[in-house]
This record gives structure tokens, C-alpha cells and sequence, in this order.
């Protein structure tokens, strides 16, 4: 499996995926000029994009995803309630062909599967995503206000994850945000913490996990050295660490194959 994040933050966020075969893309916040050249930058063409799959109305997710549709034929696959909010708070113009997904199903793309996990965020149906190739298990785990047992049970089943790391409690807590919005980012309904995020991977991570790549940092309230520090802080083996780019994509990461795909719950 490859896994390149195009960009992740407040100003955009999609990701990339190949597995067996299947390319797919993840949310459509960055434009698609800016899509196809850093996809092209790695070899890879738009355009050859099994789909497009969508976790939630906010604009840094969905902001160009009817340009994915319109301008490089990628297949969008959404929610009905998402899809429903993101038409009457973007102008995401028209868009030709729609496939409707229920949150916490599963979607099949030949013999990958996507499953859809229901998420705390203050969105209409927020969904985060685990990519199961049958040989390695890769979560997208963003936007999230705070760890369910649900989300614990996934964690100790990826070879590898995308997880949040969204601020540095400090931080936040001395910047330059007004109130109300400190409390929501910090809210059961907003999104994780640093340490929420290390704590999550200090717990559940199995001897499976390869690497976790934390992203969707904030601007203001956030740094790459932090998140870092505080992971290799709290997080008591060796795991390879990476951090997503605000601005840019990241290099090319590989899941190596080591799952049984039939008993996806039991560690190595």
C-alpha cells in the first residue's frame, strides 16, 4: 500500500491511497490544479483515481470536490446527510456522478474495502476511514473531538495510521483565538490534542503499527516539533513518526504487508 497526504490542515486536506490496484483520494480541500501537480510529482495521474470519498461538509475537506468530479471524472462517494450540508453551505456547482454511502458501512473497490467510522465532530456526519487491502490495514483517523471506544478498538488493528494532532494545549490556551472558539477546538465536538493523540496511540497501538503520520495540525496553535516531542514523550516504543505538510504533499509512505485480513482484530 502507498499513502501520500497531499495536504492536511485547516486550509486543505486530501489523501492518497494505492492499494492492490485501487487508487483513491481522500476529501478535496486543496484545488485541483494543486492536486494534480503534486500527484504528478510522485508519477501518478489524477485522473486515474478509482475515486473520490468525502468525510464531512466542512470547506478544508470539500471545498473542490465538484472541479475533482467535473474537470478529472473522479467518482464521488459521500453521505447523504454530508452531501445534503455541503450543498447548502458551498458552491460546489454540478456534479454527475454520485455514489451515497450510510456512515459506519464498509465500500468495496474490487478487493480493497473502505470502512466508514463514525466520528465525534461538530459536522452533520463525519466519518473517518480504515482502507483494508487484505494484506495491510491503514487508518485516516482525522477530525475527531474526542476517543471513543470505538476508535480504541480500530487502533490496535492498522499497520498503519494518519492520526490527528491537532494543538498544543498551551498554545491554544495563550493564543490569539477568541474564546468560544478555544472551546469548541478543545470540545468533545472539536478535535484531538497533542497529547489525546499520543495517549490514543500509547494505549491501543499494536507491535503491528509500521509508522503514524500526525496531521491536521493547527496554524496557530500548534508545531511540528511539539506534536513530535510530545509523541516520542508519551509513546514508550520505537515508532516511526512523520508529520503531515500544512502546505505541501509529504513523500511516499509504504504499509508493508501483515495482516490476515480475516481476523483483522488479532495483533501479530
Amino acid at each position: 500500500m502507498e499513502v501520500i497526504t497531499l495536504q492536511s490542515g485547516s486550509n486543505g486536506n486530501c489523501v492518497y491511497v494505492k492499494a492492490d490496484g485501487v487508487q483513491l483520494l481522500f476529501d478535496a480541500g486543496i484545488s485541483g490544479t494543486q492536486a494534480e501537480k503534486r500527484l504528478a510529482a510522485h508519477g501518478k495521474d489524477i485522473r486515474d483515481i478509482d475515486a473520490l470519498i468525502i468525510s464531512h461538509e466542512h470547506s478544508d475537506h470539500i471545498r473542490c470536490m465538484g472541479v475533482f468530479q467535473r474537470k478529472f471524472g473522479l467518482p464521488i462517494h459521500v453521505s447523504t446527510p454530508t452531501l445534503k450540508a455541503t450543498q447548502k453551505k458551498a458552491k460546489i456547482g454540478r456534479v454527475d456522478e454520485i455514489h451515497h454511502f450510510d456512515s459506519g458501512s464498509t465500500l468495496a473497490f474490487g478487493r480493497v474495502r473502505v470502512e466508514t467510522l463514525c466520528t465525534p465532530h461538530d459536522a452533520c456526519d463525519s466519518v473517518a476511514f480504515v482502507v483494508d487491502d487484505g494484506s495491510s490495514r491503514l487508518g485516516i483517523l482525522t477530525d475527531i473531538g474526542h476517543v471513543d471506544g470505538d476508535l480504541d478498538d480500530v487502533v490496535g488493528t492498522l499497520d498503519a495510521v494518519i492520526l490527528e494532532s491537532n494543538y498544543d494545549p498551551a498554545m491554544l490556551h495563550n493564543g490569539p483565538y477568541p474564546e468560544p472558539l478555544k472551546n469548541r477546538i478543545r470540545g468533545s465536538r472539536g478535535h484531538l490534542s497533542n497529547e489525546e493523540s499520543a495517549d490514543l496511540l500509547s494505549r491501543k497501538a499494536s507491535s503491528r503499527l509500521q509508522w503514524a503520520c500526525l496531521g491536521h495540525l493547527s496554524e496557530h496553535n500548534n508545531r511540528p516539533d511539539l506534536v513530535l516531542q510530545t509523541h516520542r514523550k508519551m509513546i514508550a516504543r520505537d515508532l516511526r513518526l512523520h508529520v503531515a505538510d500544512r502546505y505541501d504533499a509529504g513523500a511516499v509512505l509504504q504499509v508493508a504487508a501483515t495482516t490476515d485480513s480475516a481476523n483483522p482484530q488479532k495483533p501479530r
